[in-house]
């Protein structure tokens, strides 16, 4: 790449997680961004060989965080607040961060809700962090622009 200027790519373990109304510090694993399009096949009425490929539903998948356990317990708060039968949807974002903590990207989700909650796994030979984790279903995930 002569006389070009070298761009690289941003490293994955800078983002930070907002949930509206909730202060969590930070989180050590954010996965399920993305959307899949269903492919629907339709043949049309003459055409023996040829299938058109058309888009059907849009899905989402659910986001899951990983933490290590402090005294903060919103999240786990949230998630009961739904066992009990009060489904208390919030809006969110996850933030990809470059070397010196400035925002490069933001992936927006809608309408989330805490569908399942893993408490840790505790062994009393190990030294490792205790960590839960939290899966966030949601009706809608973009990437803001």
């Amino acid at each position: 790449m002569a006389g070009g200027q070298r761009i690289d790519p941003y490293l994955n373990f800078r983002f930070r997680v907002e949930i509206e109304g909730i202060q969590q510090a930070g989180f050590m694993e954010c996965t399920g961004l993305g959307s899949q399009i269903e492919v629907v096949e339709y043949r049309e009425g003459g055409e023996v060989a040829s299938i058109r490929k058309l888009p059907g539903k849009v899905s989402y998948p659910d986001i899951t965080l990983k933490w290590g356990i402090t005294d903060s317990q919103e999240l786990y708060q949230w998630h009961l607040q739904v066992i009990h039968g009060n489904l208390v949807r919030k809006n969110g974002s996850v933030v990809l961060l470059d070397s010196q903590g400035n925002e490069k990207l933001r992936w927006n989700f809608f309408s989330a809700w805490p569908s399942k909650w893993t408490g840790p796994t505790l062994n009393a030979k190990g030294s490792d962090v205790a960590i839960e984790e939290l899966t966030l279903t949601c009706e809608r995930q973009e990437q803001a622009t």
